[in-house]
């Protein structure tokens, strides 16, 4: 007996309803959430305003400070609140002002002072003084303190350094020594790199101040070997420009430098 053939099953052309029916409730519930997102809470916001104003008005004086506008802000097409932005200007603290002046004054004197005991040197461009906003710098050839790969002060050096160090005894500034190279590499028993051979000679000077009165509480040395030339290594007269040990004598008070944008 023959089976009885099963009828066939009619194609149902409605099942893109059911996809279609989930795209469109998750595109509703999208634009839920941006909508949501973007409703301004002028409550919270009046806050937010008043305790940045506030804010600003506890901050340390500086020479202008940025106040927003804590009235009921407009809104933008786009419907966020437009802010008004006022730069008000703070007087700055005149003893403050006072301090500073005087802080100058003082390091003014001392690179006087220091140019004075060093003028023949300075004449042959073996020493160089410079005042900055970081205090007073003394640079000098390595040539004049040190022997080629040697830490050791040479004797008519120390005529010079002593005399440098009389002035810095009588002022209560931090000084720092700092040592520097050139970048042929060196590989002494006594100094395996460059980095030993420097702080070996700005230590050696470290020495020489507290031998001539300077207190060691105020003394720091550091080594920076190669690592920074202000002449390119390329030439002679680059390296021997950067064989050098620097004397930076410190502000009593370091002034903080605000960068307004």
């Amino acid at each position: 007996m023959a089976r009885k053939k099963k009828p066939e099953e009619h194609e149902n052309h409605e099942r893109w309803l059911v996809s279609y029916a989930d795209f469109i409730t998750l595109l509703f519930a999208f634009f839920v959430v941006m909508y949501a997102i973007s409703s301004l809470n002028e409550g919270k916001y009046r806050v937010l305003s008043d305790s940045l104003v506030d804010a600003f008005k506890r901050a340390p004086s500086s020479p202008e400070v940025i106040k927003l506008n804590s009235e009921t802000p407009s809104l933008s097409p786009t419907g966020r609140p437009n802010v008004i932005i006022q730069r008000v200007p703070v007087k700055s603290d005149p003893a403050q002002e006072v301090k500073r002046k005087k802080q100058e004054e003082n390091m003014k004197g001392i690179a006087s002072d220091i140019l004075k005991v060093m003028e023949p040197l300075v004449k042959e461009g073996q020493v160089r003084v410079t005042q900055g906003p970081l205090g007073v710098s003394i640079e000098i050839n390595a040539s004049v303190l040190f022997a080629p790969g040697q830490a050791l002060l040479e004797k008519q050096s120390t005529q010079v350094l002593s005399a440098v160090a009389q002035v810095v005894a009588m002022v209560p500034n931090a000084v720092q020594i700092e040592g520097h190279t050139d970048n042929i590499p060196i590989s002494t028993p006594g100094y395996p790199s460059n980095w030993e051979l420097s702080t070996a000679r700005a230590s050696s000077v470290v020495r020489l101040f507290i031998e001539n009165g300077v207190d060691p509480a105020r003394l720091m040395a550091v080594g920076y070997a190669d690592q920074r030339p202000v002449e390119p290594n390329d030439t002679n007269a680059g390296r021997t420009r950067n064989r050098r040990v620097t004397v930076m004598i410190e502000p009593d008070v370091k002034v903080q430098t605000k960068v307004l944008q």
